[in-house]
């Protein structure tokens, strides 16, 4: 039997609403656009619970800026694993980003421009998530976040005829492809997905990672395959061990190679500052149960044997389905490159892959007329090169992503 309660409480502009669906619950703040300072959209900030195994999931939603009503609904995941999406919200594509004395500033390419978007800290124990056992693999995180959007649907029916489009970076080339097929064969509409400078297809893109060290890779591979066949924890875990690493960068950003590395292991100073400022908004705006770390090295150790598994099979799965794929890469990462990236999509198996590996780049020029990157397209099965970005597209090439996004949504698969 359903059990529902609602209850309104009004504390430091926030409007809290508890509802209970099942085993599973959900406790949403509306948000005060005016005490955040993140935006003057409607927003709402709340927690994901999963009552059985104590899990909690945090998220923040913007609408549009545009046509809310009408408009698509993005959903960003960031990578790690273990990192909080927050970070693409604060630095990357949010409607405010954290500038360098510690305020929200306005941000006239968010993403929310012409799409309301959704940020989630996932897995457990990820950002402001806590709570329960942290899953070991991107498809044990796939039914959780398959019950989210039920539950965000059921919440929300206003958005529930919204065109989905599920987005990420980096690890989210394992996260966003798993959820995705979760999201499809539990009969959700999908519309599309997209996925910036992501690792999918580990084996083929350290080929191309590795070619200063190509003895290193030629034994790496019999590991890599082995998992590929039995992606197993014991299999994936050893190819991971095997795996070979990023070749040293010097004090090079290997995240972006334009610049030099910053002080702290991400290689960007801001991470250190967004960790308090985060807590600061969190602590003063919305109720938080837990610390806030930008990156939890915890929950990324027990992703070690997911890292080699191969996710691109899903992808190909999603367009043999007919669900519109982009991958786009900024040119300046070091570490998931866009050749490691074209290599894999050259290579994916499915309905149209021989069409596709055929078809030459085009150059990829915005709404303005500016020459941003490069496009190689197949009907609905798109890859971007992006001129002069690294590894977090959004915040190097803002007003090209924004371009990119609103292209993408609207079915220009071709650019």
């Amino acid at each position: 039997m359903e059990r529902i309660w609602i209850n309104y409480q009004r504390q430091n502009g926030l409007e809290t609403i508890l509802k209970e669906f099942n085993q599973f619950n959900i406790e949403v703040s509306k948000a005060s656009p005016e005490l955040l300072g993140f935006d003057t959209v409607k927003q709402y900030t709340g927690y994901f619970n999963v009552n059985d195994k104590d899990k909690n999931y945090f998220f923040w939603f913007f609408e549009s800026r545009n046509d809310p009503k009408n408009d698509p609904l993005v959903i960003w995941l960031n990578g790690g694993p273990g990192c909080s999406s927050l970070c693409g919200l604060a630095l990357e594509l949010g409607p405010s980003i954290i500038n360098a004395t510690l305020q929200p500033e306005y941000n006239p390419h968010a993403w929310n421009s012409n799409a309301s978007v959704l940020f989630l800290d996932q897995p457990a124990n990820v950002g402001f998530s806590y709570g329960g056992n942290i899953p070991i693999t991107s498809d044990q995180a796939s039914q959780d976040f398959v019950e989210f959007i039920k539950l965000f649907y059921e919440r929300f029916p206003e958005y529930v005829d919204l065109d989905l489009h599920i987005s990420g970076e980096s690890y989210a080339g394992h996260y966003v492809p798993s959820f995705a097929n979760a999201v499809h064969k539990a009969d959700i509409p999908l519309n599309s997905i997209l996925i910036g400078n992501g690792v999918t297809d580990p084996v083929v893109q350290l080929d191309k990672e590795c070619t200063e060290y190509p003895e290193k890779y030629e034994k790496f591979v019999p590991y890599g395959e082995l998992c590929y066949k039995n992606p197993n924890a014991l299999t994936c875990f050893i190819a991971a061990l095997a795996s070979p690493k990023t070749p040293d960068t010097g004090d090079l950003n290997p995240y972006d190679s334009r610049v030099k590395c910053g002080n702290n292991s991400l290689c960007y100073d801001q991470i250190d500052y967004l960790n308090d400022t985060l807590i600061t908004i969190g602590s003063r705006s919305f109720r938080v149960e837990k610390t806030y770390t930008m990156c939890s090295s915890n929950v990324g150790s027990r992703f070690v044997s997911d890292f080699m598994r191969p996710y691109h099979t899903y992808v190909a799965d999603l367009l043999d389905d007919g669900i519109p794929v982009l991958i786009y890469v900024g040119d300046k990462d070091l570490v998931c490159d866009w050749l490691g990236n074209l290599a894999w999509v050259n290579k994916l198996n499915y309905t149209g892959h021989d069409q596709f590996e055929k078809t030459e780049f085009k150059p990829w020029y915005t709404a303005d007329g500016k020459l941003a990157g490069e496009v190689k397209n197949h009907d609905h099965f798109t890859y971007l090169r992006i001129y002069e970005s690294g590894h977090m597209v959004p915040m190097d090439q803002p007003e090209n992503s924004l371009d990119m996004v609103n292209r993408w949504v609207r079915g220009d698969f071709k650019f």
